[in-house]
């Protein structure tokens, strides 16, 4: 295993201890990195002993210089600082001032429910935070709590932040690193790495090398790292990093710097700055962190919107406090005053701020049950909104296992092994078997339902039974080249049913699993009262040779045999013969040039499949005649052992993709969203497995891709990083898969795809994926596997690693995006009717020249408040639509705000305006006497039974507007009547889908119920409402209701009708005969159709672009009508 140039860039990165600490170095810097120096003049310069370690004393005394051996310490949950987030940001703030303004003028009732409002938005968002940051501390861990070190010859168990540069370290298979040590004595020690590294397979250290200043963190083989695990044997090692000091430690350092929040001042050339420089850098710093104040430039589009819209419409009420003190030639009567603040009111949506908390609080809830915990409530909004996922591919796409999925065996042929569910487990899957070579099969071709390429289905036992022997020679190495156990047990879950364990390397198990599937289980072999087979000498794996040999001895025949597994290069350099043919009397044959060429084209064949390949070997060693075993032991020099071997075949493992993630990639391909693996790996093992989940188009239809773009879909590291910026940003798309991937790689893609307009999503589970998953727009972090860094780095946090899990955390951030639109229009457009209502209503004067409100301002905020609070709510509840994950992400350059939504506000604004409009005129001049009254605003008289009449009618009317609204908003497109146009309910369906949200039914039978009160009940009506009961008016509500109903629903069905025709004019710009709706096309024409698209004229490349995607900003509209026209709704 060797690593290639992503590691060595990884080197020359600084940590977060002031930018100049060199990787590899030690607290204090020494002469040169810690893996360039020999064990022996590391111990000299870091003052540690080898043999005894530090004394208590000195042990203590460096513990107090160099601190302890931690990350940095968090900051814990601060409950202050959640309730002033809370209460610093611009919607809160314009309540705030509302209320002020209220109890400013004496307007108790008003005042009082905007102080309830802002204390319930406040409670509401203090508990939700607090939860979330309690829920993550519960997660966090520390990564190795205890270790053994050696203090003054005696080892002893301290915890892990005791450790000190210096200290004597004892680390055994299944501990975890407390440090970055330098190793002095190691015997068969291998360390997981690939949270650092993202590595999958184990990492072999030896002792007495010594490696270049500049070799890169995978490459430093004489130095374990804090947080890696032991895979096997054991080693000692002297500490000489700790803390932020450490690999981990760098990366999660440079995660906690803060970026300063002080804008620089401009200087020239020679470092001089005039004096306007620096006002320009404090007014600038200024403006920042009153933006931050304010919310109207952090967060996420969505709340930067909000925030943006809170000051507007806080903005706008003054002006309509302005407007009705100049229509009123700016008297200062209280009944003026009122007016104003009335109008003001009618412009702030005060239940938006509760409403957005608590339907946002509502689906982290909702998300935890679907195995994702959020860490901010931004981050679930934002969801709706992500068009590409950067995922790593070890333990993401994949189980982090290997197994076995292919052999061949000179002159037998090529078996191939169909996994079942238990990767472990023997006796789960398929053998297949086919006489041909794996280069003279079609392995691609073959699908579940044909398997003719690789031969029929075998049991195993007739497989041994039909072979000579070349196929129990071939199974003998694997079992006896091996040191992992794979054994079975009765389950102690469910008794008696057997279980299947594994100890050992991932790749030894894999391999030990295959020859268990014939029974040569080494256990059987080696162990028992009367073994086959005993074990007489090992040699390890070792990088040099990369090889890894066993002596045994057959109890039977007291022959000796060497058995060889390693690097397909090295192992057929030292076989000498292999055997073409299974025959008793066959005789080997010479292994020349053509059969070396033969077997590394069957290498590649297996390579191709994203396997990783091995080559097994085995000899009888020659007999002096004795039968002792001191002839061939341990003392053995390899080279002997290791020569004139004789070849028996290839074996291919691979690293699994989980069983869920084809589907889940598969979904988000159906949504729109490219999926982007950023993985270690091989590039051929890389693509092999993007191909399986999904990621990258079938080889069928890589035929329809230049060869330009073929090369851009899948690069190495060394590749991409070579490119600048604007070569990165001239490619004829983004890479989907990037393999030998670093950690700084992944941070470029992530910023060349925000280059591109992109909202990125970061998964990843190891340290080496935190920065990047700090970069992304939404970092994902694996709750089992993932590192302590990773979680803190991210805002989701997935229970139970699983890839498909995003899928559902995508479709609950669409939900939620969904309903907050509709929530936000249903607010927004009865302030349109409130204000515009208020602002007509001036022309409504009074014997004294005053102006009479057509609404009170208690029944603005009670319909505001109460009326519409609670169906607010009810809409935020709304659960998904059908279609939800069949269609492309939303707008980022538009948000909820979308063209239509403007229009709708508009449009259902204006409408209930001119209703509550006519239906006061109607009372107050058609049916009534014409006498506005005197002083009808302040106090009920007999001249004013006609105002406080006609002020009941439209209360009553626009109640139940607001409330109707509500249900028509349930979908934007669909007739409230006919939501389900495949149902053949046909006059009962609403009916159905009025009690399906039975929240929203209650808010609005509510909403009903509480009217009545209002109207009707003596002092409360006059006093506080002003307005009467009323009787026969009661007619013109019904009627108003009527055209209300015909108004919205006749502008619903002049939308579907040009949103359709709309969708047909954006489908033919494709061309013709080509142009699809978003709907008819397949997976592949939805995410690969840029891809495919390319070769043909840049404007045909922007049109399928846009079509397929519906997220550039160029052609966004014609894009969103496609998606609009089938969501349009008949």
């Amino acid at each position: 295993m060797t690593k290639t140039e992503p590691d060595k860039a990884a080197a020359k990165g600084g940590n977060g201890n002031g930018g100049d600490h060199v990787s590899g170095q030690s607290n204090k810097p020494l002469s040169r990195p810690a893996h360039a120096l020999t064990h022996q003049d590391l111990a000299h310069e870091i003052g540690a002993d080898p043999l005894s370690g530090l004394t208590p004393d000195e042990a203590k005394r460096r513990l107090e210089e160099y601190g302890k051996n931690e990350l940095g310490e968090a900051e814990g949950i601060q409950p202050i600082k959640i309730i002033i987030a809370q209460i610093a940001n611009a919607m809160t703030l314009v309540l705030i001032l509302a209320m002020a303004v209220s109890f400013g003028i004496k307007s108790w009732i008003e005042g009082g429910v905007v102080a309830f409002v802002i204390g319930l938005n406040v409670v509401v968002g203090f508990f939700q935070e607090y939860s979330a940051e309690k829920t993550m501390d519960s997660l966090r861990s520390l990564s190795s709590p205890t270790a053994t070190v050696v203090r003054g010859g005696e080892a002893m168990v301290v915890p892990s932040g005791e450790i000190v540069p210096g200290d004597l370290v004892e680390v055994k298979m299944g501990d975890t690193l407390p440090a970055d040590i330098r190793l002095i004595e190691a015997k068969n020690f291998e360390t997981d790495e690939a949270l650092l590294t993202g590595e999958s397979l184990p990492v072999r250290k030896t002792v007495e090398s010594t490696f270049d200043d500049t070799t890169g963190p995978g490459d430093r083989l004489n130095v374990a790292y804090s947080s890696s695990t032991v895979t096997k044997g054991r080693a000692k090692g002297i500490v000489f990093a700790t803390g932020t000091f450490t690999e981990i430690g760098a990366i999660a350092s440079a995660l906690n710097k803060k970026d300063s929040k002080v804008r620089p001042v401009k200087r020239k050339p020679n470092g001089h700055a005039g004096p306007h420089r620096y006002l320009e850098a404090y007014t600038l710093t200024l403006g920042d962190a009153i933006g931050r104040f304010l919310g109207v430039n952090v967060g996420t589009p969505l709340q930067r919107k909000l925030s943006k819209l809170a000051m507007l419409l806080f903005g706008i009420a003054i002006i309509c406090a302005i407007i009705v003190l100049g229509a009123n030639k700016f008297n200062t009567r209280q009944e003026v005053i009122i007016y104003a603040v009335a109008t003001g009111l009618s412009m702030i949506p005060a239940s938006l701020v509760v409403v957005l908390t608590i339907t946002m609080a509502a689906g982290t809830k909702r998300m935890v049950e679907r195995n994702v915990i959020v860490r901010n409530l931004k981050s679930l909004e934002a969801l709706g909104a992500v068009t590409d996922i950067c995922s790593d591919k070890t333990g993401t796409l994949t189980q982090g296992k290997m197994v076995a999925r292919g052999a061949w065996i000179p002159g037998m042929g090529t078996y191939t092994v169909e996994l079942g569910d238990e990767p472990v487990n023997p006796t789960k899957g398929d053998i297949r078997f086919a006489k041909q070579m794996p280069s003279e099969m079609d392995f691609k071709s073959s699908t579940d339902s044909e398997k003719s390429s690789t031969g029929p289905v075998t049991p195993p036992q007739d497989l041994l039974s039909t072979s000579g022997s070349r196929l129990q020679d071939f199974l003998s190495v694997c079992s006896l080249a091996n040191l992992a156990t794979v054994f079975s047990k009765e389950s102690e879950e469910t008794p008696g049913t057997v279980q299947w364990l594994a100890r050992g390397d991932p790749t030894e198990i894999a391999i030990q699993v295959f020859a268990s599937r014939f029974d040569f289980n080494r256990l059987r072999l080696v162990s028992g009262s009367n073994p086959e087979w005993q074990e007489v000498a090992e040699f390890p794996f070792d990088s040099d040779v990369k090889r890894m040999s066993v002596i045994m001895k057959n109890t039977e025949t007291h022959e000796h045999w060497a058995f060889t597994k390693g690097a397909v290069e090295r192992v057929i350099g030292a076989c000498v013969n292999y055997f073409d043919s299974d025959g008793p009397e066959t005789e080997p044959k010479p292994v020349t040039d053509d059969f070396r060429a033969e077997i590394l084209q069957n290498m590649e064949t297996f390579a191709s499949l994203g396997l990783r390949v091995l080559a097994l070997a085995s000899r009888r060693l020659p007999s002096d005649g004795t039968t002792t075993t001191t002839t061939w032991n341990e003392e053995t020099p390899r080279s002997l052992i290791e020569s004139d071997l004789t070849f028996r075949g290839l074996i291919g493992l691979y690293d699994p993709p989980r069983p869920s993630s084809a589907s889940a990639v598969h979904q988000c391909h159906e949504a729109g969203i490219s999926v982007h693996m950023l993985t270690g790996d091989h590039p051929e093992t890389a693509k092999a497995i993007a191909i399986e989940v999904g990621i990258l188009p079938p080889l069928a239809s890589m035929s329809r891709v230049s060869a330009s773009v073929a090369h851009a879909m899948v690069m190495t590291a060394s590749q991409f990083d070579a490119l600048s910026d604007d070569q990165v940003d001239a490619l004829p798309v983004l890479p989907l898969v990037i393999a030998r991937c670093a950690p700084s790689t992944k941070v470029r893609m992530i910023e060349a795809l925000h280059r591109r307009g992109r909202f990125c999503a970061m998964t990843g589970d190891g340290v080496n994926d935190s920065p990047s998953l700090r970069r992304a727009d939404v970092g994902i972090a694996m709750g089992l596997s993932g590192s302590d860094v990773a979680k803190d780095a991210s805002d989701i946090v997935l229970t139970d690693d699983n890839f498909a899990s995003i899928v559902a955390a995508i479709e609950e951030g669409r939900r939620i995006f969904d309903n907050i639109q509709k929530f936000v229009l249903h607010v927004l457009a009865e302030n349109i009717a409130q204000a515009g209502t208020l602002l007509i209503g001036l022309a409504f004067k009074d014997a004294s020249g005053l102006s009479v409100f057509p609404l009170a301002p208690v029944e603005i905020v009670w319909i505001i408040m109460i009326t519409s609070g609670l169906p607010d709510m009810g809409l935020g509840f709304e659960r998904a639509v059908p279609d939800i994950m069949a269609r492309p992400p939303q707008s980022l350059r538009t948000g909820i705000f979308t063209l239509e939504f403007i229009i709708d506000m508009i449009v259902y604004g204006l409408w209930i305006t001119a209703l509550c409009l006519a239906s006061f005129v109607l009372r107050v001049y058609a049916w009534g006497n014409g006498e506005l009254g005197n002083n009808c605003n302040e106090h009920y008289s007999d001249s004013c039974e006609t105002v406080f009449r006609a002020r009941a009618t439209t209360f009553a009317c626009l109640t139940w507007f607001a409330l109707f609204l509500a249900w028509e908003l349930v979908d934007m497109r669909r007739s409230f009547f006919r939501m389900q146009p495949g149902s053949q309910k046909y006059f009962t369906q609403w009916m159905v889908d009025v009690w399906r949200n039975k929240f929203l039914f209650w808010a609005i039978v509510g909403g009903f119920v509480t009217l009545f009160p209002t109207l009707y009940i003596p002092v409360i009506n006059h006093a506080v409402f002003k307005h009467t009961g009323i009787s026969w008016e009661w007619g013109i509500v019904f009627v108003a209701a009527g055209l209300f109903f015909g108004g919205v629903e006749g502008w619903k069905w002049a939308k579907r009708v040009f949103l359709r025709r709309r969708a047909r004019k954006g489908a033919a710009k494709n061309g013709e005969g080509q142009g699809k709706l978003w709907k008819d096309m397949d997976v592949e024409e939805k995410i690969f159709g840029e891809y495919f698209g390319y070769g043909s004229s840049a404007e045909e490349v922007s049109v399928q672009d846009t079509s397929a995607r519906g997220i550039e900003n160029e052609n966004e509209e014609g894009a969103t009508a496609q998606r609009q026209g089938e969501h349009g709704r008949d």
